[in-house]
């Protein structure tokens, strides 16, 4: 009795789960609403459709006049009914989750059997697809059967033959093209049934469009105008299946239909075009895939991705991702992502994200981020960052980043604005300091230097000579310097600067180390005195008096420390002015 319960209560747990799903199920088109419309454009028509109906709708801006004023009062009638009377038939619809797509399509089309053959495990179909209007043959339609996943391109007169396996108590065939609405007919094993309001359950079901990979570069090579041509018919139907294998595309298990299935496991001799993997992918060549890839995808060349990638993408040559990338992408030349990119990249020459890239870039050569980076880049030569970058870059020569929050190490680091921190022999932003100074200390005179960095750390470019009639000096050299904000006039300057100084010969290294602290005034806007006490270290290898006639002989004055035997230190001083 027991056990009879138990059973009972599980038929009706799941009897009503059953409905639950059916009736979230509604699709939009069926759902029916009241509207009472009077001088709104179409547009107003659809949006107030879409907040009654709890869905959304998604056409372009061409598909009709967005000044048309229509004049509508409905009640309890169907959406698709209710679009038919919109746009008199000439538009098509297709759903896809929560939206209903809109798409042009003024012509109709019907199948017109020929020969209908079934045998023993074996079921033939031939005919014709034929404009209703004109009677016309249209060539290059799409005629496929989805449970079977099998198709066929009409020729150039509209002529159709497909053969079917198996036992089938029924086929249904359906012929899609481009600008006209889809025909579906169901053929049973002895009698053919056209019905005219005939509904596919899976034809508005829709799916994701990625034809984008398929006018692509080199995938466009790769892919046959008959491949193109049936993307272009049914762009919104895809199947699942666990396996498929291809020698190229089109010479694959599942024929002209392998660009509308989503496999778990693909496996291409020298390469496939499949609709998605959710598993794993691997091929001697190449991969193009219309829509997602998840998981793993390898090739020797390249893998071209219409949708995203959620996972690993190896390529021996190129990764090409037409969407969003989440995951690893590892390439021998070049990771390119045309929107968003999360993860880590690598590659031999260059990574390139067209949005933001949250993560790693690590490049031979060089990576661009057209947007934002929060993340890390590192490259042979260069990093560039077209937004804000929130992070570190590290090349071999340049960054360049438009904000920069973060750590920048390069010979040349260039930005628009920085809240950070930028190491190299130049460092410029652009709103942030450029400053001229002029000054003289106890070794030298005349000197002149250029700021350029932030509040936070900037690098300083100097030149100096020591204008005397038997002492003089010439110097260059770098620094970098830190600046402790007090106030708007007040402020603190600690620098470490290391000169070359020419006394006469090239004959010997003489280097001036200084590490200095100024107090810096500001008078007027654009103008600060300086000055504060400066430790200098001298190192030279050269003996006294070796100097050149008309050079200063001893640098270090005669109070001095000695720090080692060619390196001597002293306490001195630094005044001047600054123009910003």
């Amino acid at each position: 009795m027991r056990l009879k319960i138990i059973i009972a209560l599980l038929f009706i747990t799941g009897y009503c789960n059953a409905q639950f799903s059916v009736s979230n199920y509604m699709r939009n088109l069926d759902r029916r609403v009241d509207l009472d419309i009077k001088q709104q454009p179409i547009s107003e028509v659809l949006n107030k459709m879409s907040k009654v109906g709890d869905f959304y709708f998604s056409y372009t801006g061409s598909l009709f006049k967005q000044d048309s004023i229509v004049n509508m009062k409905v009640k309890n009638m169907q959406v698709r009914d209710i679009l038919d009377r919109l746009f008199n038939g000439k538009v098509d619809y297709k759903e896809t989750g929560k939206y209903i797509i809109l798409r042009y399509a003024a012509n109709h089309l019907t199948i017109e059997p020929e020969n209908i053959t079934s045998a023993d495990k074996l079921y033939i179909i031939s005919g014709y697809v034929i404009d209703t209007e004109t009677g016309k043959k249209i060539k290059q339609a799409s005629v496929y059967e989805k449970r079977l996943l099998q198709s066929t391109l009409t020729d150039n007169e509209g002529y159709f033959r497909l053969r079917f396996k198996g036992e089938h108590t029924d086929v249904t065939l359906t012929a899609s093209k481009d600008t006209y609405r889809d025909t579906s007919l169901v053929f049973l094993a002895d009698i053919t049934v056209k019905p005219e309001g005939y509904k596919d359950e899976d034809s508005e079901q829709g799916g994701e469009v990625f034809n984008s990979i398929e006018n692509s570069g080199i995938s466009r090579f790769f892919i046959s105008s008959k491949q193109r041509m049936q993307s272009l018919n049914i762009p919104d139907f895809f199947a699942n299946t666990p396996f498929q294998a291809s020698l190229t595309p089109g010479l694959s298990t599942h024929g002209i239909m392998s660009s509308q299935v989503i496999n778990k496991v693909s496996l291409n001799v020298l390469g496939g075009y499949t609709a998605g993997t959710d598993g794993v992918e691997v091929a001697g060549l190449f991969n193009l895939t219309k829509g997602n890839v998840k998981k793993l995808q390898v090739a020797g060349l390249f893998n071209g991705v219409g949708g995203s990638v959620d996972g690993v993408q190896v390529a021996g040559l190129l990764n090409d991702v037409r969407t969003n990338v989440k995951g690893v992408q590892v390439a021998g030349f070049l990771n390119h992502v045309k929107e968003k990119a999360e993860g880590f990249q690598i590659a031999g020459f260059g990574n390139v994200v067209s949005k933001e890239m949250k993560g790693i870039q690590i490049a031979g050569f060089g990576n661009l981020t057209s947007k934002n980076l929060n993340g890390m880049q590192i490259a042979g030569f260069g990093n560039m960052t077209s937004q804000r970058m929130k992070g570190t870059q590290i090349a071999g020569f340049f960054n360049y980043a438009k904000e920069m929050d973060g750590l920048q190490i390069g010979i040349v680091n260039i930005s628009g604005k920085s809240d950070g921190y930028s190491i190299g022999l130049v460092n410029y932003v652009q709103h942030g300091y450029h400053k001229l100074s002029f000054s003289t200390n106890e070794t030298i005179n005349t000197n002149a230097s250029f700021k350029m960095g932030n509040a936070k750390l900037y690098n300083i470019i100097l030149v100096g000579k020591n204008f005397a009639d038997s002492a003089n000096i010439e110097t260059a050299g770098l620094g970098f310097g830190h600046d402790f904000i007090i106030s708007n006039r007040f402020s603190v300057a600690a620098e470490i600067t290391s000169q070359y100084l020419y006394l006469g010969n090239w004959d010997y290294s003489n280097f001036l180390h200084r590490f200095q602290t100024n107090l810096q005034i500001q008078l007027v806007k654009g103008i600060a005195l300086f000055g504060g006490p400066i430790y200098s270290i001298y190192r030279s290898e050269a003996p006294e008096g070796s100097s050149g006639k008309g050079y200063k002989q001893n640098i270090a004055p005669a109070k001095h420390d000695y720090i080692s035997k060619r390196a001597k230190g002293w306490i001195g001083w630094n005044v001047g002015i600054t123009i910003m």
